[in-house]
């Protein structure tokens, strides 16, 4: 029983990340679609509002609740809390805070308010893929994973992320 409902927790994990990754990148869409003119705004947020509408309601949500079902019901099926699996759940609870901002710019976006911009939405963006190596790395590493490593290797990344979006920053306006 334990790996059907493993394997169910990874589908939804999986489709929760995507439904992360898109609807930023809708988010990215709507707010430069917001500094086109008239008619061509209006049609495209028309078009990118309906499309964050399903894939948030339709794909992110569900598969954030049912990644949080299978995930509580392996957990008890595991029948422990080793401390590499607390410092996961500490890594999904801020995800899901994350989760939750998304949510307050997508409502904003169906208002058609845009408090940001496309880079900072883009910079945002990768905020889940830090959260989805440290997840990962946690969950398939367990005990073996070195602290200071995995700090180290972060914040590397981080910096990597960094750079890569200064270096997009930079093209897309040459």
């Amino acid at each position: 029983m334990y790996f059907y409902v493993k394997a169910l927790h990874i589908i939804f994990v999986v489709t929760w990340f995507s439904g992360l990754f898109y609807i930023v990148r809708l988010f990215v869409y709507s707010a430069e679609a917001n500094e086109k003119p008239e008619p061509e705004r209006s049609v495209l947020l028309k078009q990118f509002g309906i499309m964050q509408k399903r894939l948030w309601y339709g794909i992110t949500w569900p598969s954030a609740v049912l990644t949080l079902i299978f995930g509580t019901w392996m957990g008890i099926l595991y029948g422990s809390l080793p401390t590499w699996l607390l410092v996961k759940l500490f890594f999904v609870g801020a995800l899901f805070i994350y989760h939750i901002s998304l949510h307050v710019i997508f409502r904003q976006q169906q208002k058609e308010i845009f408090k940001y911009t496309s880079q900072q939405l883009r910079i945002w963006n990768e905020v889940a893929t830090i959260f989805l190596i440290a997840i990962v790395m946690l969950a398939v590493v367990k005990q073996l994973l070195s602290v200071a490593w995995s700090i180290g290797v972060l914040i590397a990344f981080v910096l990597i992320l960094l750079s890569a979006i200064r270096i997009y920053k930079r093209y897309r306006k040459a």
